[in-house]
């Protein structure tokens, strides 16, 4: 994994492909409003960010929640985490700084297996779609098992949000035949221009 800089703009690429770019974050922004928006009070919300990314969704979920919140952002790779704070901070004012940020080093798969009824909403953009890109084993997150453990982690009302680069009807599918309520959101990478992304939207119906 390394970070480009040409000019101000910065992209991140994973054994050649890129896996991040500042000049296509809306879709990023958006996760997190769409997400949010489906809660009944974000005053007091706890909120899981499964993937620090350049900051963006962590960003834009500050900014829609109370003083109260916390916003638990889980980053596997230690690099993601320094870049934001030496280089990255300046594009979205430095969520990292946020009283109300908790900062994980961590495998966000064990951190959603190991919570009870902890968030009311989480937030997945760990790779470029419900498949393993930065790390094979991150497959079981998109699994049965993986969506699963996703409810559980869940508080009543929570919301499951994923991010990704193509629309997969078969995720649709596996994520409701997993006992989840689903719709897509398809959206523009830029808001108004650039490629389309998808955004599934997921609140669990059985316990």
């Amino acid at each position: 994994m390394r970070l480009y800089r040409h000019d101000r703009d910065f992209m991140v690429r994973v054994r050649g492909l890129e896996l991040m770019s500042s000049r296509e974050t809306g879709s990023e922004e958006m996760l997190a409003e769409f997400a949010l928006a489906r809660l009944a009070d974000t005053t007091h919300a706890h909120v899981m960010v499964g993937g620090l990314g350049m900051g963006f969704t962590l960003a834009r979920v500050l900014g829609l929640v109370g003083a109260d919140a916390v916003a638990e952002v889980v980053e596997l790779v230690p690099e993601i985490i320094e870049w934001n704070r030496r280089w990255l901070g300046d594009l979205n004012g430095h969520p990292l700084r946020d009283e109300r940020v908790v900062v994980v080093e961590g495998d966000v798969r064990d951190r959603i297996r190991s919570s009870k009824a902890a968030y009311d909403a989480i937030l997945l953009d760990v790779d470029n779609g419900p498949e393993g890109l930065v790390r094979k084993s991150n497959d079981h997150l998109y699994s049965k098992e993986g969506l699963k453990a996703a409810a559980a982690a869940l508080r009543p009302g929570g919301i499951l949000a994923v991010w990704s680069i193509s629309n997969e009807q078969w995720f649709t599918d596996r994520i409701r035949s997993t006992g989840f309520e689903v719709t897509e959101e398809r959206v523009r990478a830029r808001r108004r221009k650039g490629p389309k992304r998808t955004i599934w939207l997921a609140t669990p119906t059985a316990r």
